[in-house]
């Protein structure tokens, strides 16, 4: 009953927000259209529900070839492969709202743990793997509202692929408490709390809101 509901809600909210941002959505497409490579989506392969690969939209805020130069899967802080207009949109958030249209097609939820390319999901170990997509990926997440600042965690240490691997280690065991308490309540608070913690980055309202969260050490 719990996926059904949620699957209503997801594309009516879906199809509202495309409607409402319409607006907004319009000039960010002229805007990349006609500055940087002239790309308007990003498509990328992501594993999502059942561990079932789909194409996620994005907004286009890197180079076209930025998966095959630099760092790769991983995006620093002012990573050199982002465009200015990119930065923009990475900062606020505003590249994730095609995943709206991801939302609407079923691919994806409003919440859920984030959808990962291959080889990130696979850093998984295997019990996380298991679990992690029995519900659709979502637009943001309890992995998203903990690591806020996870391109400045990678970007301020001095082993990248060492940073990348502590934080999946932490991801998972989030992952895993978000199936053990999934509700509706549950995914209230995380799309509330997406939304404070881009207004309020430091903040700590997670771990009052979800005390029983893994705790943080780094």
């Amino acid at each position: 009953m719990y996926l059904a509901i949620k699957r209503f809600f997801d594309f009516l909210f879906a199809l509202t927000g495309l409607i409402i941002l319409s607006p907004l959505l319009i000039p960010i497409m002229l805007l990349l259209k006609f500055t940087g490579e002239g790309e308007i989506f990003y498509f990328q392969k992501r594993v999502g529900y059942k561990n079932r690969e789909f194409s996620i939209w994005k907004f286009a805020t890197m180079l076209k070839n930025s998966p095959s130069i630099g760092t790769g899967e991983i995006t620093l802080r002012n990573d050199p492969r982002v465009t200015k207009i990119g930065k923009f949109l990475r900062m606020s958030k505003l590249n994730e709202l095609p995943q709206l249209f991801n939302v609407l097609r079923g691919d994806m939820s409003l919440v859920g743990a984030r959808p990962l390319m291959k080889k990130s999901f696979d850093h998984y170990p295997a019990e996380v793997q298991q679990v992690v997509y029995n519900t659709l990926p979502g637009i943001t997440g309890i992995g998203s509202v903990i690591f806020r600042d996870e391109e400045k965690i990678i970007s301020d240490s001095s082993d990248i692929q060492e940073a990348y691997r502590k934080i999946f280690g932490y991801k998972g065991q989030l992952e895993q408490w978000y199936q053990a308490n999934i509700s509706f309540y549950t995914d209230f608070m995380i799309l509330f709390l997406t939304a404070w913690q881009i207004i309020f980055s430091e903040s700590k309202l997670v771990y009052k809101v979800f005390p029983t969260l893994p705790p943080r050490k780094f």
